[in-house]
């Protein structure tokens, strides 16, 4: 009995020592937001900083609330979101299946490695004019953007974990009679689930990056149009205050990933 009572007395101090440190870390992270907040608004008060060019986040607040009364600022940002969670989706599901493929079929792998190394060292922003040809200038070329941006490195990304796959656990399957199917079945792919979680992180960034970059090209609606617009016009505000929004909106989607790693991850512990 008294060691059940030692071992729940560890376990209560390690529980809250964790909580501690929880606590610590997104306290610093607030912390550090309104510090760097705080310091802009002073600098552009101050006159440190020409509050018109770098502009300051009361004038973002005023801004963006201007926006939102006029009732343009959601529909834009529901655009872009849209465009991103498409190609977000796009890029990692066609990225997946395609690492599934190469997995399968060694040869083929052998073959498009150096291919896929290659087309992931090209520009595919300078590709968006291209884009625009094939797919019209609309939402399709936009989410076409954000899929080739995101494409290659989920494949290389995951076909490397596929690849990586411990030997011996194919081989124990193997040897009781499992087909290839039920190797990747059974054992590829749950072994590599953290690896596609990681691919999905990625692609929370790579995704926002190809939408913008096509909305710059060829939107007329959305957080990437308001941005060139402000710019054009000298509304800096504005231009600031999408860009935050683009920050809040990336950190959200950043989240939900985390909290799809962190359901995973206890699937896989309970299994």
């Amino acid at each position: 009995m008294n060691e059940r009572l030692a071992l729940s007395a560890e376990r209560a101090a390690y529980l809250r020592k964790i909580r501690r440190e929880t606590l610590l870390v997104r306290g610093s992270r607030a912390a550090i937001v309104f510090v760097f907040f705080a310091l802009w608004e002073i600098a552009a008060d101050t006159g440190l900083i020409d509050a018109f060019i770098m502009s300051s986040p009361s004038r973002i607040a005023a801004t963006t609330a201007r926006l939102a009364a006029e009732g343009n600022l959601f529909q834009h940002i529901g655009i872009t979101c849209m465009e991103t969670v498409a190609g977000f989706l796009l890029g990692t599901v066609l990225g997946t299946a395609i690492a599934m493929l190469l997995w399968w079929m060694p040869r083929l792998a052998r073959i498009m490695e150096p291919i896929l190394v290659v087309l992931n060292s090209l520009p595919k922003i300078a590709l968006g004019p291209v884009f625009i040809v094939w797919m019209g200038p609309g939402v399709g070329a936009i989410v076409v953007m954000g899929l080739a941006i995101s494409l290659i490195t989920t494949v290389l990304e995951v076909h490397h974990g596929f690849s990586c796959t411990d030997p011996d656990k194919i081989k124990l399957v193997e040897s009781f009679g499992a087909s290839r199917a039920q190797v990747l079945q059974k054992v590829v792919l749950p072994e590599n689930l953290p690896t596609i979680v990681n691919a999905l992180k990625v692609n929370v960034g790579l995704s926002w990056v190809g939408v913008i970059v096509g909305e710059y090209l060829v939107s007329k609606a959305g957080l990437g149009y308001l941005i060139v617009y402000g710019g054009q016009v000298f509304r800096l505000d504005m231009v600031m205050a999408s860009v935050l929004i683009l920050g809040v909106l990336a950190a959200l989607m950043y989240l939900c990933v985390l909290w799809l790693e962190k359901r995973i991850t206890a699937a896989m512990i309970a299994a």
